[in-house]
């Protein structure tokens, strides 16, 4: 049985955190993220960084515990060094540009796939075939990534579609004559 619950989050130089009761604010070089725990745990910051403790002993608050000592990591790791995913685009014609605040898609519709880019996020084209979106956010830029990925996800006979960096794409065999 895993601990993380029991691990204590390093807080770096730079980094500022505030706890006041159940919210907890970080603040570090890339920006400023937020969060409310439930009453399930308590916060506190010691010597070794931020610890999260168990109110109570019942499975319902221990099954909490590990789960919000890994959001308020999140919450330090995205202020210091951010969150990246990167996306491939597969298939003839299949591109991703910019223009302006938007992402423009070409995924052999009869039309373009307009994305707006939402506030938080930073998305670039660093070739036609790739897409890089990152933030300080970790679930916002999961979120954007799956969006992106939702308009042609990769299909399993000729693999084409957009799919994330290293995802493998399990492939059928066609039809026999």
């Amino acid at each position: 049985m895993s601990r993380i619950g029991r691990l204590p989050i390093a807080v770096p130089d730079g980094v500022k955190v505030a706890i006041d009761g159940r919210d907890i604010s970080v603040t570090g070089p890339k920006g400023t993220l937020a969060l409310t725990v439930g009453p399930e745990v308590a916060v506190s910051e010691g010597d070794e960084g931020l610890s999260v403790s168990p109110v109570g002993g019942e499975d319902k608050v221990r099954s909490k515990w590990g789960l919000y000592r890994t959001l308020v990591a999140n919450l330090v790791e995205g202020v210091t060094e951010g969150f990246e995913k990167r996306l491939e685009i597969n298939g003839v014609g299949y591109r991703a540009q910019m223009r302006g605040n938007a992402v423009s898609l070409q995924l052999g519709f009869s039309h373009d796939v307009n994305y707006p880019v939402p506030e938080g996020i930073k998305i670039e084209c660093p070739d036609q075939t790739t897409i890089v979106v990152s933030g300080i956010d970790k679930q916002k830029v999961g979120q954007v990534a799956a969006e992106l990925r939702g308009y042609r996800p990769p299909e399993p006979y000729k693999g084409k579609g957009v799919k994330y960096a290293g995802e493998y794409v399990y492939r059928k065999e066609g039809k026999k004559k």
